[in-house]
């Protein structure tokens, strides 16, 4: 069967063997599968991420990075058989999605990120079944496959100790951002600054529901705390506890993921704040704590997701509670997924692309 494989860091459309679904597995054919900022990463700094992983105490299941790899990690896709022993609860033709991990006899294995099996850059693929979800309501395709990432920004908001009152800063509207914004208004939390340089990401973080939309380039996202009822000092908000009132607590999520961001952040966000990092930096950065220290900020790091917020995830898309029908810019058969990495490295072109085999 066809897929694309990273090899010697670059993408090749190439010949890879059948597969064959082993006990507790079903084999289902790829239908859509999105392009992920960690795939764009990961073609030339994969050694590196997968280095940084095994020190943060990751999994290691033997992935070699040097390796062949079938990226893809975003997906939809339809059951085309089962494998011995199958409970068979969800029959061939439907639809489903799933958590890109893998129950093998040798452990589990990554979708996206293993040399033993392809992930969604693939005609097929081989799933967990306890592991799938069929697609409900009639959502389409390309709208299921945003469940994988949408569920990241599910987690993003989880993690976050918002309030009733509370304001929420999103910095960076990539697909982290918008994710981080979808699961903000799903959840009911308001009001939501967005905030970034791409008029067309602001665009699309608008429709998902962002009450401030700020070019960053024009106005500081800071500048609207005060507004907002979030005094920015701690000596205002002291006052105002001695005073027996309350305030809106500041929630910032960084959603970039590049050196300076967090320091920036820590300098210009109100004292107290809580700063949830999702953005993924892979490069040494530099902090200067004191400044933290000193307003009080708090840090939460978040990576990933739970299955209950994956399920949740596809829950509130094929209710209409998140709409992310806008956001799917371009398509691109095997053959095109190239191309669109390179394409994907203006933010003005495109905001999701996916790969559909079948084109």
């Amino acid at each position: 069967m066809k897929a694309v494989v990273r090899r010697n860091k670059q993408l090749v459309c190439d010949e890879i063997e059948e597969l064959v679904p082993a006990e507790g597995q079903v084999l289902v054919k790829t239908l859509a599968c999105g392009i992920c900022g960690s795939d764009l990463h990961a073609l030339h700094h994969m050694e590196h991420m997968v280095d940084l992983s095994r020190r943060a105490g990751g999994m290691d299941s033997g992935f070699d990075p040097r390796a062949d790899t079938v990226f893809g990690h975003e997906f939809c896709a339809e059951i085309l058989d089962h494998g011995p022993g199958a409970q068979k609860t969800l029959k061939p033709g439907t639809r489903v999605v799933s958590m890109p991990a893998v129950m093998t006899a040798q452990g589990v294995e990554l979708l996206g990120f293993s040399n033993r099996l392809p992930g969604g850059f693939s005609e097929r693929m081989l799933l967990t079944e306890a592991m799938l979800l069929e697609v409900p309501n009639g959502l389409p395709t390309d709208q299921a496959a945003m469940t994988e990432p949408f569920a990241v920004g599910a987690h993003a908001v989880a993690k976050a100790r918002l309030e009733s009152k509370s304001v929420s800063l999103v910095v960076g509207c990539g697909p982290v951002g918008l994710a981080v914004i979808g699961a903000l208004k799903a959840a009911g939390h308001g009001p939501v600054i967005a905030a970034d340089y791409s008029p067309r990401r602001r665009a699309a973080a608008e429709r998902l529901g962002a009450d401030i939309v700020i070019d960053p380039a024009a106005e500081s996202p800071h500048a609207r705390w005060e507004a907002l009822g979030v005094p920015t000092s701690r000596a205002a908000q002291s006052m105002i506890q001695m005073m027996g009132g309350t305030f809106a607590r500041p929630v910032v999520f960084e959603c970039v993921g590049a050196p300076g961001v967090l320091q920036s952040l820590i300098e210009a966000a109100p004292a107290g704040a809580q700063i949830v990092v999702a953005g993924v930096c892979m490069e040494s950065d530099r902090i200067e704590p004191s400044i933290a220290v000193t307003k009080e900020i708090e840090l939460t790091f978040v990576f990933g997701y739970s299955p209950v917020e994956f399920a949740q995830t596809l829950h509130n898309l094929a209710e209409g509670v998140i709409d992310v029908s806008h956001l799917v810019t371009g398509s691109v058969g095997l053959d095109g997924v190239a191309g669109a990495f390179e394409a994907l490295g203006d933010p003005e072109a495109h905001v999701k692309i996916l790969v559909r085999p079948d084109l």
